[in-house]
């Protein structure tokens, strides 16, 4: 009974993201007739409507999107016990699932895999690159083991462990009356246009944070999810942004980067993880060897 149960709530996920039974049932290696019995069985179980039909189109409804919710937590429940599970057997075959901020998947993460997988080359990963809010959220519900972000989240539940600390800059581009200085004041740039990150990513909360104990409010004109895509812009001459400095072999000509002045013109990275949940080995030997090997006790 609760293998079917596993099964079906598996498969009430895949339509809630397809929209569809066919493309569900594509995925799954399911008959679409089938898929689709199983789904009015599921919906008779629970007493509930879990989609409304428009053509070939689902739209989840209210109930469904309580189940979604629900679903998704037991699935990431059950992959974890199974991966705990088989670790148990084998250490060293585990998977780590691992979220970063974009930024760091050009150095900061395939370094860090690389030397530890030099002593654990059993040892899988799954990786994920989002916002640093988003990182959080599937750490604390489960769908990841760790994340690597920046600033420090301020959600309970959240173990935090610095690793590093970057120095600041404000980036403009090297025509700027700016750029020849040694360093700026970010009270200096407040009449100037900002090119910053989205919301929920976390230079946007740094750059509000910093831009409010200076001062001001920032005048935003362009918003967009990548380091390198706004470094493109200030060069571009488009504006200025708040930028961590980076020795980063794709920044742009025409970018000058002025450090900023003042006791705390740094971000903070760290490691995140759920402060409950309990890791499986594979994961807690990362864990401990990202620490370890940042220097941090």
């Amino acid at each position: 009974m609760a293998a079917r149960t596993s099964d079906a709530l598996h498969e009430f996920i895949a339509i809630a993201e397809h929209g569809q039974v066919s493309a569900a049932a594509d995925e799954l290696g399911i008959a679409q007739p089938t898929l689709s019995r199983r789904l009015r069985r599921l919906e008779t179980d629970l007493g509930a409507t879990l989609f409304d039909r428009r053509g070939h189109h689902l739209v989840i409804t209210a109930a469904g999107r309580i189940l979604l919710d629900h679903a998704r937590r037991a699935s990431a429940e059950l992959d974890t016990a199974r991966r705990r599970i088989a670790d148990l057997a084998n250490p060293a075959l585990g998977t780590v699932r691992l979220g970063f901020l974009h930024s760091f998947g050009s150095w900061l993460v395939p370094r860090l895999i690389r030397e530890f997988r030099a002593t654990e080359p059993r040892v899988t990963f799954t990786l994920a690159q989002d916002a640093a809010s988003t990182i959080t959220d599937r750490v604390l519900d489960g769908t990841l083991d760790l994340g690597i972000v920046s600033p420090r989240p301020h959600d309970t539940g959240i173990a935090w462990t610095q690793l590093i600390e970057q120095q600041l800059a404000l980036a403009v581009p090297d025509d700027h009356p700016l750029a020849s200085r040694q360093a700026v004041d970010l009270a200096e740039a407040a009449a100037e246009p900002f090119i910053t990150m989205h919301h929920g990513y976390g230079m946007r909360r740094i750059l509000e944070e910093h831009c409010a104990t200076a001062g001001f409010r920032p005048r935003i004109t362009f918003e967009t999810s990548e380091l390198l895509t706004i470094a493109g812009m200030v060069a571009a001459g488009l504006g200025v942004a708040l930028m961590p400095i980076e020795q980063h072999p794709l920044l742009p000509e025409g970018l000058v980067q002025i450090p900023l002045a003042g006791a705390r013109a740094t971000r903070d990275v760290g490691l995140v993880r759920s402060a409950a949940a309990p890791q499986p080995p594979a994961v807690q030997a990362f864990h401990d060897f990202v620490i370890a090997r940042s220097g941090v006790a």
